[in-house]
This record gives C-alpha cells, sequence and structure tokens, in this order.
C-alpha cells in the first residue's frame, strides 16, 4: 500500500459504533484522511474532537439522511475538494419504532430513506470514484434484526435486510474492478441508546446471547478495520455477524 492516503467517507460518526469506528482508524495499515458526518452541530464538535484526539487527518461535515439536498451537497462538497473517495462506511441510521398496525407510512418511509435510500445512493456516488481507481472498500453496517426480525421494527429490519442484500449485490457488481463490498451486523452493543435499559432490561436480552454480555463499540470497530486490511481482500458480499452468539448462521 502506497503512502497516499486513502480518502474514507463515514456517516454518523458522532457517537457509538461510528465514534468507534472512527478512533479505530488510526490502527490502519495505510494513511486516511477521514469525512466524517452528523447531524449537529455539537455531533460535528465530537467528530472533530475524536479526530484531534485520534491523530487523524480529516474533517466532520454536517448530513441529514432524511433530506435529499443534503446529500446532494454533501456529495457536490467531495467533488469541489477533489476528495475522490476509497473507503465508504455506511454506519448512520434512525429507527422509528411502532407495532405494524399502528406503523405510520411516514415512518416506514423515513426509516427507508435513512437507513437504504441513502446508502443506495452514496454507494452509487462512491464506486464511481473507486472504478477509474479500481481500488475501493464498501462496509455497510446492517443489524441482526436484519436477520431475525424484531417486534415493533418491521421498517428498520427491512431496511437492514435490504442493505445485506443490497450489499451482496454490489459485491458482485465491481468486484472485478477490485471494490469489495461488505455487511457487519452488531448485535446488541454498549452504546448511548442501551445505557439507558435498566438491569431488568438488560437481563432479558442477555439470557438470549450465549456470551452473556453486550459488545462494545470496539468489537465492531475493529471488524471494521478488518474489512478494511489488505488480508481481507479476497473478502466480498459476506455478512460478519457480531453479536456474542446471539444469533448463528
Amino acid at each position: 500500500m502506497d503512502d497516499i492516503k486513502k480518502i474514507c467517507l463515514i456517516t454518523g460518526a458522532s457517537r457509538g459504533i461510528g465514534k468507534g469506528i472512527v478512533t479505530a482508524l488510526q490502527k490502519l495499515d495505510y494513511p486516511v484522511y477521514v469525512v466524517a458526518t452528523a447531524t449537529s452541530a455539537p455531533g460535528l464538535q465530537s467528530i472533530q474532537d475524536t479526530l484531534n484526539d485520534s491523530h487523524l487527518e480529516g474533517e466532520a461535515r454536517q448530513l441529514d439522511l432524511l433530506d435529499s439536498d443534503s446529500i446532494a451537497n454533501l456529495l457536490e462538497y467531495l467533488d469541489r475538494k477533489k476528495l475522490a473517495l476509497d473507503i465508504l462506511i455506511n454506519n448512520a441510521g434512525i429507527t422509528r419504532d411502532n407495532l405494524l398496525l399502528r406503523m405510520q407510512e411516514s415512518q416506514w418511509h423515513e426509516v427507508m430513506q435513512a437507513n437504504l435510500h441513502a446508502s443506495f445512493k452514496l454507494c452509487r456516488y462512491a464506486v464511481k470514484k473507486m472504478m477509474k481507481k479500481r481500488w475501493g472498500r464498501i462496509v455497510n453496517i446492517s443489524s441482526v434484526v436484519g436477520i431475525t426480525g424484531n417486534p415493533g421494527q418491521a421498517n428498520y429490519a427491512a431496511a437492514k435486510a435490504g442493505m445485506i442484500a443490497f450489499t451482496k449485490s454490489l459485491a458482485t457488481e465491481f468486484a472485478t474492478r477490485n471494490i469489495t463490498a461488505n455487511c457487519i451486523c452488531p448485535g446488541f452493543i454498549e452504546t448511548d441508546m442501551t445505557k439507558v435499559l435498566d438491569d431488568k432490561q438488560k437481563q432479558a436480552i442477555l439470557q438470549n446471547v450465549p456470551m452473556q454480555r453486550m459488545g462494545t463499540v470496539e468489537d465492531i470497530a475493529h471488524t471494521v478495520n478488518f474489512l478494511l486490511h489488505e488480508h481481507a481482500s479476497y473478502m466480498t458480499g459476506a455478512t460478519l455477524h457480531v453479536n456474542g452468539g446471539l444469533v448463528m448462521l
């Protein structure tokens, strides 16, 4: 690998899994320039702090996956700055949980837009740059519920399942250009979202996890780094399940 920095775009990087991925990028065996996104000003500041603490070169950019103009603005910025992507990590996502009979169409469409359609737009943009370089790495962060389904999350599960199939299609279309596309399905991970659960709720979750603990953001981040490493250059179209044994496939 040469010493020219690879350009990496990661969405949803201000906290949780996304923040962990940014931090871990410093351990890659090649240098990267990181463009990391968040929706809010505090999120952008959090990203910049993470980049500084990790001694990574890069920048924070605002991105709202529910806003087509926001996506277009980011892509225009990358073009204007000549930041041709080598790596794309689709991590950002939203939930709009509700039982199916109570679910509003807006809740369905928003989750599909943010979790699947936005990934389609970013991947379509990224592969055009990667094809010219004849090198690229795409990592899509799906979810265990994309495999199992989950009550109250028909929209989220459908979007995450769609992401898995979408990634496999990407892998087959661009393999000959040395572009890999892989998926990671996290199980229950210790993040801000799970910290609000009480002990009873956590115990109910953990009784189904053979390892009897929640995963950490580092568990996911190190898996991302593996997929970006040259040691994984022959791996594409794979779905890696990082869930402590919750689902074994």
